[in-house]
């Protein structure tokens, strides 16, 4: 058959298949199926949006995410954690700081970052008419993406402290499957992360849990940012409006073994105002947080470093958390801080109440030593441990010693020491070649996954891997 009798042969079956179907009903032939629905399609209602959201939200509980990698390296890249002899073989290059390009929990990091980022731009970019509640929506789908790029920001770049014009990541803000971002520069990334808050601050007017973020919750981590950046003017300003205006409380000395005990979300302003939620139907089971440190589970790999242990006075309600025993036949100080490893298992606190207090007493040094002081003995009063009455350099050493202990195991210490270009030393408690992790040791940054170097030709890769 000639290319003229194909063509001729096509010209039929497109005239025959339009007479057949011209009879049909209009609405049947405008059926576009689930599967190849555009996200205009799929999120066109507000309905639709609120469904969007729930999954944007599940994308942070991911193993490699908010759910366990991210407070577990958190605390081990730095000085707070180790691995007990007796392990599951998970996070020992961590322990040991050996990773590399193909690491999974760096990959991992990377990719449940960038599909939560995807999440949340589908619903920030819904054509979707604005009302209170779809305000809600995109401003908390805003609040999730400024975390998502904090987070990646924190482990892949130099800190924003140390050269503002650092190369960061790439910053992604509408779909295009086939685009190849360079990374971007820190002061852009940090300078999208801001306006994302100011847009969900502005935007989110309800309060529904600590599993959602809030107003509030929004400005505590913009909070975090400008603390991050060095910004103690900014930093101040939001966390003294949270102290202020959240209605929002701290824990108390009373409740405080009470409030991690829980695995449910509050509802009661009482010291979380975000924390990434498990319930008794959607968690990671087995690959829960908790699993990781309760001596009750099935692992319980990792425990308190020693140095840390011996900074809480008797009389400190957090020293109840770490009761000390023997694993694999050497004294442990465990992690009680997580004990619910069934059912509604533990939640990944992101922004409490407690470090506003902190944060306002960082940043108010060295100006202001008795706002830093007020601020600080909040916390410590809360705690049962005694009030601080330093001054000049022993003062912010005390604030950084008490976020240290009011923050461990949650993932904070390894980026306090980034932002303060600060060494890691670690305790005997670690391998002997990993006690002394200078600053600016190449590992001192994640390196960018492999597979994301593979398929992007226009990616950089951080020095040294």
């Amino acid at each position: 058959m000639t290319m003229k009798h194909i063509s001729k042969y096509k010209l039929l079956l497109v005239i025959a298949l339009w007479a057949t179907f011209s009879s049909c009903e209009k609405s049947y032939l405008e059926l576009v199926p689930t599967t190849s629905l555009t996200p205009e399609q799929a999120l066109a209602k507000e309905a639709d949006l609120q469904v969007a959201l729930r999954g944007a939200y599940a994308g942070l509980r991911g193993v490699d995410f908010l759910g366990r990698t991210i407070p577990v390296i958190g605390d081990m890249m730095a000085d707070n954690t180790y691995q007990s002899l007796v392990n599951t073989n998970r996070y020992t290059l961590y322990n040991s700081y050996t990773y590399n390009v193909t690491d999974g929990n760096a990959s991992g990091l990377w990719a449940t970052a960038y599909t939560c980022i995807l999440r949340a731009n589908q619903i920030i970019n819904s054509p979707v008419t604005a009302n209170t509640n779809v305000n809600q929506y995109k401003g908390e789908a805003y609040a999730i993406r400024a975390l998502c790029y904090f987070e990646l920001a924190k482990f892949f770049a130099v800190p924003y402290t140390e050269n503002p014009n650092a190369l960061c990541v790439p910053i992604v803000t509408v779909y295009n499957a086939d685009y190849k971002p360079a990374r971007a520069k820190n002061a852009e990334v940090y300078a999208l992360i801001l306006s994302d808050l100011d847009k969900a601050y502005s935007l989110m007017t309800s309060f529904t849990n600590s599993s959602q973020f809030s107003k509030y919750a929004a400005k505590a981590l913009q909070a975090k940012v400008y603390l991050n950046q060095g910004d103690n003017a900014n930093a101040s300003k939001a966390a003294l409006d949270v102290i202020t205006n959240s209605g929002f409380t701290v824990v108390t000395a009373a409740n405080h073994a009470a409030f991690w005990a829980s695995g449910t979300v509050r509802t009661d302003k009482v010291e979380t105002l975000f924390e990434v939620s498990s319930d008794a139907t959607a968690n990671l089971s087995f690959d829960a947080l908790s699993y990781l440190y309760s001596q009750s589970g099935n692992y319980g790999d990792l425990l308190c470093s020693d140095d840390l242990y011996a900074k809480f006075e008797t009389a400190d309600v957090r020293r109840a958390m770490y009761p000390t025993g023997t694993r694999g036949g050497v004294p442990s100080v465990f992690v009680a801080k997580y004990p619910v490893i069934s059912g509604d298992v533990n939640d990944t606190k992101v922004v409490r109440m407690s470090e506003m207090y902190l944060i306002a007493s960082e940043a108010a040094l060295p100006s202001n030593e008795a706002a830093a002081l007020t601020y600080l003995n909040t916390v410590t009063a809360a705690r049962g441990a005694s009030p601080i009455a330093a001054t000049g350099s022993a003062l912010f050493e005390a604030v950084i010693t008490e976020r240290r202990k009011e923050l461990a195991f949650e993932g904070e210490r390894y980026n306090d020491l980034q932002r303060l270009k600060r060494g890691v030393a670690r305790s005997t408690n670690y391998p002997s070649t990993a006690r002394a992790i200078e600053y600016g040791n190449f590992r001192r940054i994640l390196p960018i996954p492999q597979v994301e170097m593979d398929a992007n030709p226009n990616m950089v890769q951080n020095p040294g891997y």
